[in-house]
């Protein structure tokens, strides 16, 4: 194995553009878009024995030594463990090692560092930290090991190491953090995958087939805007998803109205999106806020919030399609409007700020993680 000094890679956050919760669902799809916010990890070294991370997701970093190929604190020492924050970047960089075992090859000791942009002061935006994290982590730690991987070969790793922390995460952040721009993406069956994993191992479910799995890049929209507002107030993606999967819902025929009417919304975004029709888009736009609201309106998982309406309501007073972003419960929302209209954009952000609203400057990024 051919360890490099240092080897930096970075990988975009993401919005959801349509698709939540039916994602969560083998083989159902999504429209996800990667932004220009990311999470940089730097690998140096070898340091000496074990893993030293500092990260700026939480209070502290961690020291951690390997233990039949898991990572540790060193010790009894318990004050040095994972930190808050660290899970995805641990469980990546074991992923890793777990795949370096199996061609014969040790675990890396390495310095790292984690520097996030999806933050404001520890707050997180919505913009899929998690995801952003993980992949990048894998693709820095695989380029110091000097192991050549594809793309999707990033994302199968990532999502393995999702899946330890989160089995129902539909990985769509993963997605759009590795290939950037718009995608179309379809979940795999992550209790299959993880099961092909421990049984054949890591080499094989990266060449085997992932039931439901699909991703595929899409034109950005023509002649529309994507706007994205913060609402102050952070939201936890899986316990929504959990809360949802708690109650007595799944299998029911509102279930089952709620996933059919959702993967025929995001098939008709996606046409919309290839043949250039913005128009089309916007009208999906607003069917997949109306989707969701009936899923709240069944279920009370709280998806929308005072602002998440406001800033909707504000979005639609000056022609803008608008709905929340990902699972809801505060985060972000987003807004695709007239992109020859600064004014309306103008006026968007002013109703937005008067909301309580917060206007984010960012946009669209073509490229997933990179050096």
């Amino acid at each position: 194995m051919t360890l490099r000094r240092t080897v930096v890679r970075r990988a975009p956050g993401k919005l959801f553009v349509a698709g939540e919760y039916a994602v969560v669902e083998p083989g159902n799809p999504a429209i996800l878009v990667a932004v220009d916010r990311h999470v940089t990890v730097t690998v140096t070294g070898p340091t000496g024995e074990g893993v030293a991370i500092t990260s700026d997701l939480g209070p502290r970093g961690a020291r951690l030594r390997w233990r039949d190929g898991r990572l540790g604190p060193y010790g009894t020492d318990r004050g040095q463990g994972t930190g808050a924050g660290l899970a995805h970047v641990t469980s990546a960089i074991e992923t890793v090692g777990r795949l370096l075992a199996e061609r014969g090859l040790p675990a890396p000791t390495f310095g790292m560092s984690v520097e996030s942009g999806l933050h404001d002061d520890g707050t997180k935006y919505g913009l899929g930290s998690s995801g952003a994290v993980t992949v990048a982590t894998v693709a820095a730690v695989a380029a110091f090991c000097g192991l050549a991987l594809s793309d999707e070969e990033r994302f199968r790793l990532a999502l393995l190491a999702t899946a330890e922390i989160d089995p129902k995460g539909s990985g769509g952040d993963l997605a759009a953090s590795t290939w950037g721009g718009w995608i179309a993406y379809r979940a795999p069956d992550r209790d299959a995958v993880r099961a092909l994993a421990r049984d054949r191992g890591v080499e094989e479910a990266l060449r085997a087939p992932w039931p439901g799995f699909g991703v595929r890049r899409l034109p950005a929209p023509e002649g529309l805007s994507l706007e994205v507002g913060w609402t102050g107030t952070p939201a936890s993606t899986a316990a929504l998803v959990s809360g949802l999967h708690r109650r007595p819902w799944r299998g029911t025929a509102a279930h089952q109205r709620f996933v059919r009417t959702t993967n025929d919304c995001v098939r008709t975004a996606i046409d919309a999106l290839e043949r250039g029709d913005g128009r089309r888009l916007q009208e999906q736009v607003r069917r997949a806020r109306r989707e969701l609201a009936l899923l709240d309106d069944a279920v009370a998982l709280g998806v929308f919030t005072p602002r998440l309406t406001a800033l909707c309501e504000a979005a639609e007073a000056v022609g803008a399609a608008a709905k929340p972003s990902g699972a809801g419960g505060g985060d972000c929302g987003i807004a695709l409007l007239d992109a020859a209209a600064p004014r309306d954009t103008a006026r968007l952000h002013e109703r937005w700020a008067s909301a309580g609203v917060v206007p984010l400057p960012v946009r669209p990024a073509a490229e997933g993680n990179e050096e």
